[in-house]
């Protein structure tokens, strides 16, 4: 840990309880540091959006991203007032940050309520035993999409 983590961590966590005061969704923040300076910063904006995505990680994603005019946090820090849910850890993979520091645990959030273990749970059953159907459809048709990106000289490989 460096002297300057506790610093954004607590930034994190006063963007969490400006979202939660001001009723824009649950109590969750997150800053995206890169050079020790905040690129982003954001809180859960879920019931104020009308948006399931908008989690606070995916907020300060989207945004430091678009900031730094790239879909990679190459040598950023993501501080974040909980440990990530299984979307916002998905994406925060797919970002690639160096690092992320994390408040609460997943069992904090469980205990007021914010419980993502039956996605977890969900992501172990096969396609056909999960909660909401998935069925493939028309594969033959979508393949050619996907063996032209193959052969895509020209793509943006990430």
């Amino acid at each position: 840990m460096q002297k300057n983590d506790a610093y954004f961590m607590k930034r994190a966590i006063e963007m969490a309880a400006k979202g939660m005061n001001s009723n824009a969704g649950g109590p969750f923040g997150a800053v995206v540091v890169k050079n020790n300076e905040i690129i982003a910063e954001g809180h859960n904006r879920v019931t104020s959006t009308n948006d399931p995505t908008a989690h606070a990680e995916m907020v300060v994603i989207r945004e430091a991203c678009e900031k730094l005019g790239s879909f990679q946090l190459t040598d950023c820090i993501i501080y974040t007032s909980c440990e990530p849910c299984p979307m916002c850890l998905g994406a925060i993979y797919w970002a690639r940050p160096k690092a992320v520091f994390y408040g609460c645990t997943k069992a904090d959030a469980k205990a007021i309520d914010f419980d993502d273990q039956f996605i977890y749970d969900e992501l172990d059953l096969a396609m056909d035993q999960r909660s909401i159907p998935f069925k493939q459809l028309l594969r033959n048709d979508a393949w050619p999409v996907f063996k032209n990106w193959a052969d895509k000289q020209d793509k943006k490989t990430y």
